[in-house]
């Protein structure tokens, strides 16, 4: 996929809607979604990450849009020619910025009408802050790689344009695709602005940026023996949280899916917050209970 480097954004065609329209009605829905939140993560082997969710289970429910087995999530990020976005990462800027486009489930069959979310997600300080506007995914290509302003409801307005001047101001282009397998509970009661989340099969590549290539060439760019587990919550994490990764021994990361897709795929050197299996190597399994190699392991969530 290819795109004007340069390439001012167009004004709306004719016949499309002004920003001065009428607004829709008080019933339809806005596509516009944004929300703050507090992240911490973790980088847990997939044994561990199952036993995990169990024992979270306990006291948290199975996100409705979240199946037995998690559901796909993969992000095409934009950054610019220096990699502006991936260095203020690196470098640890109080606030910064990414722009991608995500889609949920299965990337076979992505088509122009399916639907996607082009978000840009910062960071205030430690406040993680995400934006997002509902699009079928030709109306985002035109968006983000065309530079075209597409339609748009008045609240809308500023989130297409801050889209708009990154992308032109910043040059931005496809730069990376990941791609994982997620398992979310949400909190119950008192904990209902909790969420964790845990993201295994964690591949990518940086080629080939329609989101639904024919048999794409992803490789892991975090050890497949290893998943992130991410708590995420509003104000302030619950105390029996802290409780249980301190039992577990779990130990904070900074670790960023783009970050490590980046210096993967050689666009820039291996940094410091780099993972590879030197940083965590598998685990032997005693003699007694390897398996065969037809046999694969049976245990939920270990796949």
């Amino acid at each position: 996929m290819s795109q004007p480097d340069t390439a001012p954004f167009r004004e709306p065609a004719q016949g499309r809607p002004e920003d001065d329209e009428d607004p829709p009605p008080l019933h339809v829905a806005s596509r516009l979604h944004a929300f703050n939140r507090y992240e911490l993560k973790y980088l847990v082997p997939v044994d561990l990450a199952a036993e995990l969710r169990d024992e979270l289970a306990e006291r948290m429910d199975r996100d409705l849009n979240s199946p037995v087995g998690g559901y796909g999530v993969w992000s095409l990020y934009y950054d610019s020619p220096e990699l502006r976005f991936y260095w203020e990462k690196i470098e640890g800027l109080k606030f910064r910025r990414k722009l991608r486009i995500r889609h949920y489930g299965d990337p076979d069959g992505v088509t122009d009408a399916s639907p996607v979310c082009v978000e840009i997600k910062q960071r205030v300080n430690r406040v993680t802050q995400k934006r997002r506007i509902t699009l079928p995914y030709g109306t985002a290509r035109q968006l983000c790689d065309g530079r075209e302003l597409v339609e748009h409801a008045p609240k809308e307005r500023a989130f297409i344009h801050e889209v708009l001047d990154l992308v032109v101001r910043l040059n931005l282009r496809p730069t990376a695709i990941t791609g994982y397998q997620r398992e979310a509970l949400v909190g119950r009661g008192s904990d209902t602005g909790l969420r964790v989340t845990f993201d295994r099969r964690v591949r990518g590549r940086d080629r080939d940026f329609h989101l639904g290539q024919p048999r794409p060439e992803n490789r892991f760019t975090i050890p497949p023996h290893m998943s992130v587990m991410e708590i995420k919550v509003n104000e302030r994490t619950p105390h029996w949280i802290t409780d249980l990764a301190a039992r577990r021994n779990l130990s904070l990361v900074r670790v960023s899916k783009y970050v490590q897709s980046i210096e993967a795929f050689g666009l820039a050197p291996r940094s410091v917050f780099h993972l590879d299996e030197a940083c965590c190597p598998p685990p032997a399994a005693p003699l007694d209970t390897q398996l065969p190699a037809h046999e694969p392991p049976v245990k939920a969530g270990a796949q």
